[in-house]
């Protein structure tokens, strides 16, 4: 069953300019090394003029995989920054790549840290931060006019539909959070006085809450 994690919904983008060099920074979720260097590869292919473009992603809930690359910089000044500003941020399944066009100024160790680390900041205050969760994948089977009462229910319980089929019985493929679907399938009973068809079936999987809060 997966683990629960904190993450970000989708890719999100920031820069600044700092004595003459502009510094971009992009941030992704990604499930695994594959989707992490497609990313990284992507970035490079958009900005093919820029100088460097350096990054570090955090994989698994427990940030088991940890990669960084100062991509031509001194040694710890880049790749290093951005992978510590993640796991502050306390991160997951994401990668982050902070393209830098050299404006001609030299910044020093302690300017290119500090440039690295904020442009990876930057990024991250853009995305919307969600909480993934584990879950069960049901298939729920009722009657049409149990429409509005279930998909309140859902909603409630922050489970989501997957898919929708209608024939003689509504279908709904639904994925649950673990910690609600004991009180879930009780509500639903009770408003479909038992009638309501529960199939939980085998595959594991994760939702993801919208968080209103940025880190």
């Amino acid at each position: 069953m997966p683990e629960e994690y904190i993450s970000v919904a989708a890719e999100a983008e920031a820069g600044f300019i700092e004595k003459k060099s502009r510094f971009i920074g992009k941030i992704k979720p990604v499930k695994n090394e594959t989707e992490a260097k497609a990313f990284i590869e992507s970035v490079r292919a958009e900005h093919r003029e820029a100088n460097h473009h350096v990054y570090a992603f955090v994989l698994g809930a427990l940030g088991n995989i940890q990669r960084s690359s100062d991509d031509g910089e001194p040694a710890g000044t880049a790749g290093r920054p951005v992978l510590e500003t993640i796991k502050v941020c306390g991160l997951a399944n994401v990668a982050t790549v902070v393209t830098r066009y050299f404006g001609g100024i030299l910044l020093g160790a302690g300017g290119l840290t500090r440039a690295y680390g904020h442009a990876a900041a930057l990024a991250i205050e853009q995305a919307q931060i969600v909480r993934c969760l584990p879950a069960r994948l049901i298939a729920l089977h009722f009657s049409y006019e149990l429409i509005i009462r279930v998909e309140n229910l859902l909603r409630a319980y922050n489970a989501k539909i997957r898919h929708k089929s209608y024939t003689e019985m509504v279908c709904y493929l639904t994925v649950i959070p673990l910690s609600q679907v004991e009180e879930l399938h009780k509500a639903l009973a009770e408003v479909s006085n038992g009638a309501l068809g529960w199939q939980e079936l085998p595959e594991t999987e994760s939702i993801e809450i919208m968080l209103n809060n940025r880190i």
